[in-house]
């Protein structure tokens, strides 16, 4: 427990809400300074393991030393060091060796500084892939729960946020599930396509090992494929220079973007309709919509999202940026960019995802206020079946048309200049050039036959696409969110 000194230092300086407000600890943790080091630790161990079946003088004891102090780690001692050597890496090779005393002379033995730095970057994005894939699928997996029980109920839909032709809940819902179903494939790809930087030298050509190996080239592509498996990668990237392509990183946080931006659609949807009333995210029996307006239900998780996600999508320019001015085999100006934007993504993908479950396993339906809005706007919509109807029953299509037209212009100045109810219909009752199918109004105005094929659709999607997607994740599709903050 922290002495009340050191909770008054937290207080009194900066720290990102990414971590302190937002993400969750394994995410916090893959990014902290005990995984980066402690990776750097095991890094040095599977070098030095690996040099040493391949025959060089390397002894049990000197192995059995660095695997019983991979987590010793004196961060004092290292930050003191950093100080006074200006760098890093070799700050935590002296403080290793400090606790490593037999093994200190081959620590970091043929190696470069981006042995450890890239390769254990490249360790913690596979590893925040791996916490952000399961997250995701759940997210996936409540919203399709969600789809399926509203699979048939008619809503209106719009288009250019204006009431077009109705939909049904569950099939809106389907429209967020694929955005997110391409993401979930995306983050597997790129998690996938990510290799090993391996042991590749100070730049890139592996020829301060092949000295090390006297020349036996076998002996340095076995070791970098040792290293390689040791780390838990199948493949290493066959040329470097002194960095692996910061061109990985673009397709890393390029993923990552285009997941900010389906939950900020997402969640606009929601805020939207949270206004008409229709569908609203979870709240709180004692939360607290607004300081001024006791009545008000903020949809306060969604706008979380989408601003969080806004930051998410911007951050991809950053890896654009410096993989651009990249020089030849690696300059500097890379390293500092890449500590801020590279942990930002994945923090901040990591409590949108969050979120949005939480969101999606409380949002609340309001059928009969969507009911209303339907009835509202259906009559306008159903004046070409009633034109068809009336042709069936031997009128002129013109002439229906140009009666039907009189009729919704006049309903519709009731509604927009008086304010009052559409009342298309009951025109259409009280004209008797209607007469002959006055009997048809209430089927003709039925609203699930003018949500076309959409409950076949959502059952068709979640079958077919959706569940096979979800099978790898199934395991981890357990567990309710709930939001601290």
């Amino acid at each position: 427990m922290a002495t009340p000194g050191a909770e008054e230092d937290v207080l009194s300086s900066y720290r990102s809400p990414l971590v302190s407000r937002y993400a969750s600890p394994e995410m916090g943790f893959n990014f902290s300074e005990r995984k980066k080091f402690g990776t750097w630790r095991r890094l040095w161990l599977y070098l030095a393991q690996a040099e040493k079946s391949l025959g060089l003088p390397i002894t049990d004891e000197q192995i059995k030393e660095m695997e019983a102090n991979l987590d010793n780690i004196d961060f004092k001692m290292a930050a003191e060091e950093e100080k006074k050597l200006r760098h890093d890496v070799m700050a935590h090779v002296h403080t290793f060796a400090h606790c490593c005393p037999k093994a200190a002379a081959i620590i970091h033995l043929g190696a470069t500084s981006c042995y450890v730095g890239d390769n254990t970057d490249l360790i913690v994005l596979r590893d925040g892939f791996n916490l952000l894939l399961p997250k995701l699928a759940r997210v996936i997996s409540r919203l399709a729960n969600f789809a399926e029980k509203y699979a048939d109920l008619p809503t209106l839909g719009f288009t250019h946020y204006q009431p077009a032709q109705l939909t049904t809940v569950g099939k809106r819902c389907c429209l967020w599930i694929q955005d997110l179903c391409m993401d979930l494939q995306n983050l597997e790809r790129a998690r996938d396509d990510l290799r090993f930087r391996g042991v590749k030298g100070t730049t890139g050509t592996q020829a301060s090992f092949l000295q090390l190996f006297e020349g036996d080239h076998s002996k340095v592509e076995e070791l970098d494929r040792l290293v390689t498996a040791k780390a838990g990668f199948k493949r290493s990237y066959m040329v470097t220079g002194q960095t692996y392509s910061r061109k990985v990183d673009i397709e890393v946080l390029s993923v990552l973007a285009s997941l900010g931006a389906s939950i900020h659609k997402i969640c606009t949807d929601i805020r939207l309709l949270a206004n008409l009333k229709e569908i609203e995210e979870p709240f709180e029996k004692e939360q607290i919509g607004s300081s001024a307006m006791p009545y008000k239900r903020n949809p306060m998780r969604s706008e979380r999202c989408c601003s969080l996600a806004r930051h998410l999508m911007t951050l991809v320019l950053d890896p654009l940026q410096t993989a651009s001015v990249q020089w030849f085999e690696r300059t500097l100006d890379d390293s500092a960019n890449r500590r801020v934007c590279l942990a930002e993504a994945f923090l901040t993908a990591d409590i949108i995802l969050s979120t949005l479950q939480n969101i999606s396993e409380g949002l609340v339906v309001y059928p009969k206020v969507i009911e209303r809005r339907i009835r509202q706007e259906l009559p306008f919509m159903a004046t070409e079946n009633i034109i068809m109807a009336m042709v069936k029953a031997g009128g002129n299509r013109q002439d229906c048309h140009e009666k039907i037209r009189v009729l919704s212009q006049q309903a519709a100045a009731v509604v927009k200049q008086e304010g009052g109810d559409n009342d298309f219909i009951d025109r259409v009752r009280a004209d008797p050039y209607f007469s002959p199918i006055h009997k048809q109004l209430e089927s003709l105005l039925d609203p699930s036959s003018f949500t076309g094929r959409a409950p076949q659709q959502v059952a068709k999607f979640l079958k077919e696409e959706v569940r096979p997607a979800l099978i790898p994740y199934q395991s981890k599709m357990g567990g309710k969110i709930e939001l601290a903050l």
